[in-house]
């Protein structure tokens, strides 16, 4: 499945490919996300108005709950401000959080921590100029990865 591809491709580029939070991989949680913000239909979607990628979408929505700030920082090249749980909960459609956790076997509020612990690191690491480029975010993740 493409979630998991991507989920594999998230935890290389974090390090670790597996890293656990409680019930499951943060950065297999994340892909799960990014997968459904893509309509489930491949990691090169567009969501929105996000540009070549679905984590464009999810920045817009970080940005409509108020959480410009953390947003900008982890695309920035300063510091990364972190973000909670339930901050994701309040950002994110609650039946696109449900479908995650559902995917991932943990609890919303289990996925909502994991992708608050993943996200700030995988958006700043795909965005080492400041920038979030463009391509598609599977071509984005492999290129860090060379």
């Amino acid at each position: 499945m493409a979630g998991n591809d991507l989920g594999s491709l998230l935890g290389g580029l974090l390090g670790g490919g597996q890293g656990s939070t409680s019930g499951g991989s943060g950065a297999g949680i994340l892909g799960a996300l990014l997968q459904s913000l893509a309509g489930g239909s491949g990691t090169g979607s567009s969501s929105g108005s996000g540009g070549g990628n679905p984590l464009g979408g999810l920045l817009e929505m970080l940005t409509r709950s108020g959480l410009t700030a953390q947003k900008d920082s982890w695309v920035g090249t300063g510091e990364n401000q972190p973000v909670t749980g339930a901050q994701i909960q309040q950002a994110l459609p609650d039946e696109t959080l449900k479908q995650v956790a559902e995917q991932a076997g943990v609890t919303s509020d289990q996925a909502a921590g994991a992708i608050a612990q993943t996200l700030p690191r995988a958006v700043d690491k795909l965005s080492p100029n400041g920038v979030l480029p463009a391509a598609s975010l599977e071509d984005l993740i492999k290129a860090q990865q060379v």
